[in-house]
């Protein structure tokens, strides 16, 4: 009980915010102006079941028989069908006075909702007429309205090749041009009835919670209080479709083809789909927390299976409804699974599935030319899926830029990656997220899905539940045959490269088996500088930390002892994974003091402590463990001495010699240097100043290690790096790094 409260608040606080920020504050305001009930309580059940009767028969499924005459079929069949229809309509009697509504509203759709016409203003015109009616009502006469003129249209042209009447009609509103050329414009019409079955879903939904019984949950106890908050904007939504769909079919009449061949208006009328659709994602999501708080949920779906007559005809149309909702997206997601399971000629089938491809709807977008294309692209190639929300930061897609850059020089690399924007619901899409994914996608020179409206809600608990991506970016692969040959390869990417190529789970153990720990290895090709230094067997220092002070009095204690040993010292800071602004400015000041080597640039120090991380998962993902892999122990030490509050420092001559120890031990050895100066001058200055630091070193210490949440997984037992002991874990949350 507990859990489900706890659940309840966080999706009921996590509501409050995305209705905030999704609508304009000030268009709310004029729709919330409009209405002022005046109490009477509309039947709609029975308007709803016209309505759907109308919208099921408005368009065939094959135009060739309209064209043709011969829609009608088997008369007899459709006629009975009919009868049956309207029988049952009579018995639920259609409400007294409603017709003239509808009429009035009916002309609203025909006369100023044409080409060009303003959209909000009509929709605002609509609620001023229904401004007595309460939403669900206001919903549900507008969709009857729209029902009227949308029948209408399709009943002229259904009878056009079999009635006189029907034909006379149809010329002089040049329905023919139309039906003539109706497979090029079919895109729009099919992005007419995926916005009408949307609209008929948020319809449905709105209904569902005013039959809610109320004597289990009252009005102003959340959930329920929460969904009615938001009811007012699904309305608004939902009837602006309607003038959105009726727009469409004014804009057929009297137009050519080369008009109404265009897409653009039917990408419009997708994209207006897909917000609808989650509006009715969001309402169903609080509806179903309403049936868990009154207990209802089992009792519902007992009564469908075992015919309970105490159950009420509207409980079970709303269970229906529900159940039938889940089933979609539960088919789809098992679909997904049955898929991956088994074996392709070629990857298409799997990237149509999980993009949503239509030939309609291209769902890429080309990161070169900036325009869209389908997945066509990715035939029979190896493709990157880049998973990450709106947030993934600029290094990431700077340092992956210049990887990709390098890939397209070497012909033998074969892949493409294709990033995947995930965004758990569009309720909360708002002008601020629309202009981060543009700058995010102008970033990048990749393959994108061009919105995040694109992903099903069955791919996006896939990902999160097969693929385990939670908030930090994935990368899974896909082999030419759509065969997932890594669940994430970013860490492989991260530390070789495009050596990692093609980036197999098989390829990454390979790539293990050639290492060990050196400062190649450590620093890569981030600095050339050292890369050089390494060649010239000079010795070097890499420090890090956020303590100036301590950072003044290490660099300059260090040079002075390099120069009373005569060894050649290069010093290099590498900053401390996190507080970005922080670190620049200590490496400004670093510059300006002449202390020692900087970086610069933000985005080496970012990509240093990234790699170190990435070792340290490859490793995990790999079965690893600290007591038998030298490098999985030296990395979980280098992470031990960034997570501490202290600074830190390792020296090594050339690639392979070290000595590292934090702040306090460090300090207190080269201060010491005369204690070991004669075992510098016969073994080494290293291997002397590693052997001093195991003498001074005392199990009386803490060190910190903190491990970012990731796709795949935290160890249950983690060691400290220093005495070997079982650390203790601790739960930690940050929103920001600087």
């Amino acid at each position: 009980m507990m859990q489900q409260q706890q659940q309840q608040q966080r999706v009921v606080k996590k509501d409050r915010r995305m209705f905030s920020s999704s609508d304009d504050g000030a268009m709310m305001k004029q729709v919330l102006a409009t209405h002022s009930p005046d109490g009477r309580d509309v039947e709609l059940d029975p308007i709803l079941k016209v309505i759907e009767e109308t919208l099921h028969h408005a368009i065939p499924e094959n135009l060739d028989s309209v064209i043709n005459g011969t829609h009608n079929g088997d008369v007899d069949a459709l006629v009975g069908q009919e009868k049956a229809a309207f029988s049952r309509f009579e018995e639920d009697e259609f409400p007294d006075g409603l017709a003239h509504v509808i009429h009035k509203i009916s002309c609203e759709f025909s006369c100023k909702c044409s080409g060009g016409a303003d959209a909000h203003a009509s929709t605002m015109a609509i609620l001023n007429i229904l401004s007595s009616y309460s939403w669900d009502a206001k919903v549900v006469i507008s969709l009857g309205a729209f029902a009227v003129n949308f029948g209408e249209f399709w009943l002229v042209a259904q009878l056009f090749a079999t009635n006189p009447l029907a034909k006379s009609v149809a010329l002089l509103k040049q329905l023919p041009n139309i039906i003539e050329h109706y497979k090029s414009i079919k895109p729009r019409f099919d992005a007419v009835n995926n916005l009408i079955k949307a609209m008929l879903g948020v319809t449905k939904c709105i209904i569902a919670f005013k039959n809610l019984p109320y004597q289990y949950l009252q009005d102003d106890t959340p959930p329920k209080s929460t969904a009615l908050s938001h009811i007012p904007t699904a309305a608004y939504w939902s009837i602006k479709s309607m003038v959105a769909c009726s727009s469409q079919l004014t804009s057929l009449l009297g137009m050519n083809f080369e008009y109404i061949s265009a897409t653009s208006e039917a990408w419009e009328l997708s994209s207006l789909a897909h917000k609808v659709n989650n509006i009715h994602e969001h309402l169903k999501g609080l509806l179903l927390l309403c049936l868990q708080n009154i207990g209802q949920l089992n009792l519902f779906l007992c009564s469908l299976f075992f015919n309970d007559p105490q159950t009420t005809k509207k409980e079970l149309i709303f269970m229906h409804y529900v159940i039938a909702e889940e089933k979609q997206h539960d088919e789809y997601f098992l679909m997904l699974v049955r898929l991956f399971d088994v074996s392709h000629l070629d990857n298409l089938k799997i990237l149509k599935a999980l993009f949503r491809d239509k030939d309609d709807i291209h769902p890429l977008l080309d990161g070169t030319s900036k325009t869209r294309v389908n997945v066509d692209v990715l035939r029979k190639k190896t493709v990157l899926l880049l998973i990450s929300d709106l947030d993934i930061s600029h290094e990431e897609i700077l340092v992956l830029t210049q990887i990709y850059k390098e890939s397209r020089i070497q012909q033998d690399l074969h892949y493409e990656v294709v990033w995947v924007p995930v965004v758990d619901n569009m309720m909360t899409w708002n002008d601020s997220h629309q202009h981060k994914l543009e700058q995010l996608q102008s970033m990048m020179t990749w393959y994108m899905l061009h919105h995040p409206v694109l992903l099903e809600k069955a791919v996006i608990k896939y990902i999160k539940q097969v693929w385990h991506f939670e908030k930090k970016p994935i990368l899974v692969v896909l082999d030419p045959q759509g065969r997932v040959t890594s669940p994430n390869a970013l860490h492989m990417v991260w530390i070789w490269r495009n050596v990692a190529y093609p980036f197999t789970s098989a390829k990454e153990d390979a790539l293990w088996k050639e290492e060990s720990w050196t400062l190649e290895l450590l620093v890569d090709n981030i600095d050339q500088y050292i890369l050089r230094w390494i060649a010239e067997d000079k010795y070097i220092c890499l420090y890090g930390g956020d303590d100036l002070d301590w950072i003044r009095r290490f660099t300059k204690i260090a040079s002075d002892i390099a120069k009373n040993a005569g060894i050649p010292l290069e010093m290099v800071y590498v900053g401390k994974s996190g507080p970005k602004e922080r670190i620049r400015k200590i490496s400004t000041t670093i510059s300006e003091e002449k202390l020692s080597h900087t970086w610069p640039d933000p985005t080496s120090v970012w990509y240093f402590w990234t790699r170190l991380e990435s070792m340290l998962y490859s490793k995990i993902q790999n079965g690893k463990s600290f007591d038998d892999d030298p490098i999985m122990k030296e990395v979980m030490t280098m992470m031990s001495f960034d997570g501490s509050d202290k600074g830190w420092a390792l020296i090594c001559k050339g690639a392979g010699e070290m000595a590292r120890a934090n702040a306090e031990l460090i300090s207190t050895s080269l201060t010491e240097y005369g204690n070991w100066e004669g075992d510098a001058q016969e073994n080494g200055f290293v291997p002397a100043l590693r052997g001093y630091l195991t003498k001074l070193h005392t199990p009386q210490h803490c060190n910190r290690l903190i491990l970012p949440g990731i796709s795949g997984g935290i160890p249950e037992v983690v060691v400290c790096s220093e005495c070997g002991r079982t650390m203790e874990k601790f739960l930690m949350f940050r929103c920001c790094t600087d």
